[in-house]
């Protein structure tokens, strides 16, 4: 991968949270394609396929927003072609295109990031500008709750006020595991979610 600084630190960042970085070219359907960089996402996100183009240095013509858009219908129509699932995102790292690059959005999500205030490495200079870029890029990270912002939410039981929000007749103590669960992910919800149900049949069981 070669690119900017604003490219190796969307990287980095986004293999801290759990993305995989793609050797390129890779191929799909018989079909090589160039892209500055490619991840993958894992576990919950596993169907991520992030792409991301540097607009900055121009890299396999990417100054060209005709020219982005008909590499990434190719790409979308390859992985049709092999009944991929894949969800693809885009993300437009550094200087605005020349060309209209809306259309692109009906291919794939979108995300664009023209500055980032970045060491030479992609290592952001300080918590405020990790922030910044975090929030260009909100939608393709993990939800976390236990953040220091997040702290004096959590302390007002935030999850009480969502249940009560919620239709009575709904089974509370299910209703409750699974919010409690979803502070860990995934796979906590769905070892609530079987627990429940356990216990519930265990109840129905008795006489």
């Amino acid at each position: 991968m070669t690119g900017s600084p604003l490219v190796s630190g969307l990287v980095k960042r986004l293999e801290s949270a759990g993305y995989q970085a793609l050797s390129t070219p890779f191929k799909v359907a018989s079909v090589d394609f160039e892209f500055t960089a490619a991840l993958r996402g894992t576990a919950g996100r596993g169907l991520d396929l992030v792409l991301i183009v540097d607009t900055a240095t121009g890299e396999h013509g990417d100054r060209d927003a005709a020219r982005v858009r008909q590499r990434v219908e190719a790409l979308s129509r390859a992985l049709d072609i092999t009944g991929s699932r894949y969800v693809l995102t885009v993300i437009l790292a550094g200087a605005s295109l020349v060309g209209n690059i809306d259309a692109l959005s009906a291919t794939c999500r979108v995300l664009t990031i023209e500055h980032a205030s970045l060491e030479g490495d992609g290592r952001p200079t300080n918590e405020v500008t990790a922030e910044a870029l975090d929030d260009h890029i909100r939608v393709l990270l993990p939800l976390d709750l236990r953040t220091d912002d997040a702290a004096a939410a959590l302390e007002d039981d935030p999850v009480g006020e969502l249940l009560s929000t919620l239709p009575k007749m709904l089974d509370d103590e299910l209703v409750r595991a699974i919010a409690d669960a979803s502070l860990n992910g995934e796979d906590a919800v769905t070892r609530a979610l079987g627990q429940r149900l356990e216990d519930v049949l265990s109840e129905e069981g008795q006489p």
